[in-house]
């Protein structure tokens, strides 16, 4: 596309490809946890595409579509990366209530209660709550782990996650293990924890009104939900 005195119409192919943006948002967005905007998304995936055009040589035998692609997705990942909220602090403590889950749920052949988890940190059980409330846990899989699974290629898993694999059976497969893996670790859930995950993920409640359900503070919310998803990954990471 060209103006009138011949030069690349750049408002043009940016309406162009606008769709190809919000399709490569949403279908990063669908492996993502909730915090993340598409929106926020989109808006970085734009800055790729401008930075594509103003980069691409037809010279280089690659269409622009290709190259364009590798563009948004790239920045798209390098704000993910960059934007992952939680600090290394929380993260650690995160991982440390994950790790107590999973001795007790190993040493009890059941999961464990909130004051047996506390015990096991040795700290008391309103510590315990108190730092639920400061983690805030709300991913399965954070942007840290994927980054230190790489091939032997050297590609991150995030990269390998998050490519465009809707067409690969094999990866479909995985995915549809993981999916039922994490279905069946739901249900082992305590019945009110159960709950919780259940109004949050699949009623997009927030926790203001999840709190109003079950007739406890939004902060008490947050704390079982952020125990929920150590119990979950605790059991899922063998996935």
């Amino acid at each position: 596309m060209y103006t009138a005195k011949g030069q690349l119409d750049r408002d043009a192919l940016i309406r162009q490809y606008l769709p190809l943006v919000r399709r490569l948002a949403n279908h990063m967005i669908a492996k993502l946890p909730p915090n993340v905007e598409l929106d926020d998304l989109v808006q970085v995936g734009m800055i790729g595409l401008t930075e594509a055009l103003s980069r691409y040589e037809a010279t280089q035998g690659v269409q622009f579509e290709t190259f364009a692609t590798q563009r948004i997705r790239g920045a798209m990942l390098d704000e993910l990366r960059e934007g992952d909220w939680m600090s290394r602090s929380s993260r650690k403590s995160q991982k440390d209530i994950e790790r107590a889950v999973q001795r007790l749920e190993q040493k009890l052949g059941r999961s464990p209660l909130e004051s047996e988890i506390a015990q096991e940190m040795e700290m008391s059980l309103s510590d315990y709550q108190s730092l639920l409330g400061k983690v805030r846990g709300t991913q399965l899989v954070y942007l840290e782990d994927m980054a230190h699974g790489e091939g032997d290629d050297g590609e991150g898993f995030l990269e390998r996650h998050l490519a465009d694999t809707g067409t690969d059976p094999v990866n479909l497969l995985r995915d549809q293990r993981l999916r039922t893996a994490l279905v069946s670790a739901i249900h082992t859930l305590p019945e009110r924890e159960q709950y919780i995950m259940g109004m949050y993920y699949e009623h997009d409640m927030n926790l203001k009104e999840i709190a109003a359900v079950l007739g406890v503070t939004e902060s008490r919310v947050c704390q079982l939900h952020s125990q929920s998803i150590a119990r979950l990954r605790a059991k899922m990471r063998t996935h």
